[in-house]
């Protein structure tokens, strides 16, 4: 007993820190310590499956008028947009099938054939989905997939805000909602469904504003090279606004925090630096084949998008494709694309909520930076008002129309990021509504750094970060008159904003000529099934789409897309040839111009370049008087099904 044995060291137990990870704004928010070993697996919530199948549901309803004739029906606001969209599922069937290059097409646009990086031929999707494609056709794989990624980018962004910004779930369903269903993506679900193909852009935000996790720069620089790659092949410019996007939130909170943006500078660079070189490695060649590869060009002729800017009306503007929405106001300001139309309930109601919230919230503080810096950027090189031009320089008039990258891009779309922002902001403003009395966001756990070491946050509020006062954390809530006011405000300016189903037209089929492969005896390898009227992105519509309903089975001439010029500029469609004016000139006057010897040698040299095999024409409005046109040119057709024929294999 006389001598003391060696005290042993007490047991310490692992302590780690969950950061609450705010993705959109605030990489890192201040952390609740718990004692465990492992990190927990949260299954989702009965609010997490009902949000889902709410999403799910009004993506239905978003596409209900395609599903009464999926397979006749398209877009009445963008029918060639739809058309084309139809004709890259078929695209990435056919590639799939053949084991061909889905880079790039030959049947389109024959011999020269279409650069596939070099349009918005959403490549991530068309080729996972070729399969269902075979089976379906490209109609009802399209209706599908609209209806789908709609409900996708609102799933993704519910999981980013209730997993990492807020703690009321019914704050991250009106949020995510928001972010899936905004008025702008909407608009563009009238055939455009690369610009409601944003479901990975919230995992991307999460992931990028993840890397400073101390000690897991290398994996979360890792899962973002490999987040990024793939939204290259779904929609790059979405990619590019979510990049500047995250550029300012990281400059503003620079600005903001700069003693814990230094802190934190070294993890989110080496991360970055990991991400970028897994991204470039991925996707080296397609992006050289994009501007390097054949069909590629430098720009677009004239700068045809460079002057759409959003108009200054059109924020408090309820849109068309709404509940509260009506087409003639499309007379006036709808001029340009859709991307805000928020309506005035909602403005009013977002300024009161930054109002309410920038002087106590970091979040509502990056929220307002967006939201003002990507607004104004949008307006484009001349302001707009009411539909008008009014002669005040807007921010773009600052900028050459031919600067690269630039002369690409529309300035109205920079205010989807403003979308963004405010679809965060509605999260937030709900959860401050709801009060704190919740456990912590769940997010993924890091390891605590060492006190005073680089890597230990800043100092901040909970409730900084959770976009509450400090006043009102514990328990504590809000007077329930407070909260009904709150929430009825919310309710009252999201409502008008419920979407309503997509208009949609019909559009005559295919001949059964087509469909049922009876072109095939006419067209041998390596030749070319000419339709009249030959697509273009005015004329042959219906024609474009017996390319995509077939699934490229014959390849066409022409087409619509976008390819060089011979100056090596980006145009729409082919440079037109001598035959195909003269079926434009005529489908426009609905007369049949006076015709020469070299216009029926020219017509011959055409489909000659074009390899043509055999002249189509199906019933058409303009029927007459190409049928006219044709026989003029080639003589007598025959009568084949339900076509008129011209076997040309003799001449060319």
């Amino acid at each position: 007993m006389g001598a003391k044995s060696p005290k042993s060291p007490p047991v310490r137990w692992p302590v780690v820190a969950v950061p609450v990870v705010n993705p959109s704004l605030n990489p890192v928010s201040p952390t609740v310590e718990t004692q465990s070993t492992g990190r927990p697996r949260r299954r989702p919530a009965r609010a997490d499956v009902l949000a889902i199948g709410a999403y799910v549901l009004l993506g239905v309803v978003v596409c209900l008028n395609y599903w009464g004739d999926v397979n006749n029906r398209v877009s009445s606001h963008l029918p060639t947009d739809h058309s084309w969209f139809e004709w890259l599922f078929s695209h990435g069937a056919y590639s799939l099938r053949n084991l061909e290059n889905p880079l790039f097409s030959t049947q389109q646009n024959a011999p020269d054939g279409v650069n596939m990086m070099a349009n918005t031929s959403l490549l991530g999707v068309t080729l996972p989905l070729a399969p269902l494609t075979w089976l379906l056709g490209p109609q009802v794989v399209y209706a599908l997939y609209l209806g789908g990624a709609l409900a996708a980018t609102a799933g993704t962004a519910y999981w980013m805000l209730s997993r990492h910004l807020v703690r009321s779930r019914a704050a991250a369903f009106i949020g995510g909602g928001f972010l899936g269903f905004a008025p702008g993506i909407v608009h563009h679900a009238n055939g455009q469904p690369n610009f409601v193909s944003n479901f990975l852009l919230p995992l991307i935000v999460v992931r990028v504003f993840r890397l400073t996790e101390p000690g897991r720069w290398r994996r979360n620089g890792l899962v973002l090279g490999l987040l990024v790659a793939y939204q290259i092949f779904i929609n790059e410019e979405m990619l590019l606004l979510t990049t500047l996007a995250c550029l300012v939130v990281v400059i503003a909170y620079a600005i903001m925090r700069p003693r814990a943006a230094r802190q934190r500078a070294g993890t989110f660079a080496a991360g970055l630096g990991v991400g970028g070189g897994l991204a470039l490695l991925l996707t080296a060649y397609p992006i050289w084949f994009q501007f390097n590869g054949p069909q590629s060009y430098r720009g677009l002729q004239g700068g045809v998008f460079h002057s759409w800017g959003e108009d200054i009306v059109a924020f408090v503007t309820f849109p068309r494709d709404t509940i509260a929405g009506t087409e003639a106001v499309e007379k006036t300001i709808g001029l340009t694309e859709q991307n805000t139309w928020f309506g005035w309930p909602l403005v009013l109601l977002c300024v009161v909520a930054l109002a309410m919230l920038v002087r106590r919230s970091l979040v509502a503080r990056i929220l307002a930076v967006l939201v003002v810096f990507f607004s104004v950027a949008a307006l484009g090189p001349e302001i707009r008002f009411n539909g008008k031009l009014t002669g005040i320089p807007g921010p773009w008039s600052y900028i050459p129309e031919d600067l690269p990258l630039v002369e690409m891009m529309m300035p109205t779309r920079l205010t989807l990021v403003t979308t963004a922002a405010l679809g965060v902001l509605l999260a937030l403003a709900w959860d401050a509504v709801a009060g704190r009395g919740r456990p912590p966001v769940p997010a993924p756990r890091a390891p605590l750094p060492a006190e005073g070491s680089a890597g230990a946050p800043e100092p901040t509020s909970g409730a900084e970060s959770a976009g509450v006062s400090e006043s009102a954390s514990g328990t504590r809530r809000r007077p329930r008159w407070q909260q009904a006011v709150g929430y009825a405000a919310i309710t009252l300016a999201v409502l008008p904003l419920i979407p309503t189903p997509l208009p949609a037209e019909p559009v005559d089929p295919p001949p059964t000529f087509i469909t049922s492969g009876a072109w095939r005896p006419y067209v041998p390898d390596g030749r070319t099934l000419v339709p009249v009227p030959i697509p273009s992105n005015v004329h042959g519509l219906s024609t474009l789409r017996w390319s995509a309903l077939t699934q490229h089975q014959f390849p066409i001439p022409a087409g619509y897309f976008i390819g060089p010029n011979l100056d090596g500029e980006g145009v729409f469609g082919a440079p037109n040839r001598h035959t195909s004016t003269l079926i434009y000139r005529s489908m426009d006057s609905g007369e049949l111009p006076e015709l020469t010897d070299e216009d029926r040698q020219r017509a011959v040299e055409d489909l000659r370049f074009w390899r043509a095999s055999v002249v189509v024409l199906g019933a058409h409005p303009r029927e007459a008087v190409l049928r006219e046109l044709m026989s003029a040119l080639l003589g007598e057709p025959q009568r084949v099904d339900d076509v008129w024929l011209w076997d040309v294999r003799d001449r060319v």
